[in-house]
């Protein structure tokens, strides 16, 4: 018993199932008699033709449902990778895609925060890296990242903060130390600009 429906979908099927077009007859698909509610295709060749569709159908929803998704764990490693290769607009939408998957993910908006660093979007930067220390107020390194975009931003007094921040987490991070070295002789501390250059 085929439907009107079916006898219309099935030609555009068989336009991209190689293996069903080549079992269709020459000619006319089978003719159709109305009867109340259901349609009948009286052709058994386009009867065979339908159950060979049918089954390759079958085998090929299978298998499509039986392919592995991309999960969290891949995007971000692919997004490490862009941004290792300097593709920081993938990298960023790789991270992107795994915050929408796990919007509690951390390392992706420290991460993507980075990225918005690295192409000189400072404020979206800003924006994604206070997000990981809102959640985490003792995350080093996001204070240290912010403390960077900060200052690439112009804003040394905000970067000397967060600088002030992670050194204080962390009194070992030399790069911290020679960052904060940049922003103290922006505002016109050069004396504390050569002590923190000096303990880099």
């Amino acid at each position: 018993v085929l439907s009107v429906h079916d006898l219309v979908i099935f030609p555009l099927y068989a336009q991209v199932i190689p293996e069903v077009t080549a079992r269709i007859p020459p000619g006319p698909i089978g003719r159709v008699k109305p009867r109340p509610g259901i349609h009948r295709c009286r052709s058994p060749a386009m009867m065979r033709s339908l159950l060979a569709f049918t089954g390759v159908l079958a085998a090929y929803t299978a298998t499509a449902q039986a392919l592995p998704s991309s999960t969290a764990d891949d995007l971000f490693r692919n997004g490490v990778k862009a941004c290792n290769m300097g593709d920081y607009p993938r990298a960023a939408d790789l991270f992107t895609q795994v915050i929408q998957m796990d919007p509690e993910n951390l390392n992706a908006y420290l991460q993507r925060g980075i990225c918005f660093s690295l192409q000189q979007n400072y404020q979206a930067a800003v924006a994604d890296l206070s997000a990981v220390i809102q959640r985490k107020p003792d995350h080093q390194g996001a204070y240290a990242s912010r403390g960077s975009a900060y200052n690439k931003w112009g804003k040394p007094e905000q970067a000397v903060q967060d600088f002030d921040t992670a050194l204080a987490m962390d009194p070992s991070d030399q790069e911290t130390f020679n960052n904060r070295g940049w922003a103290k002789k922006a505002l016109g501390d050069p004396d504390g600009a050569c002590a923190d250059w000096n303990s880099s």
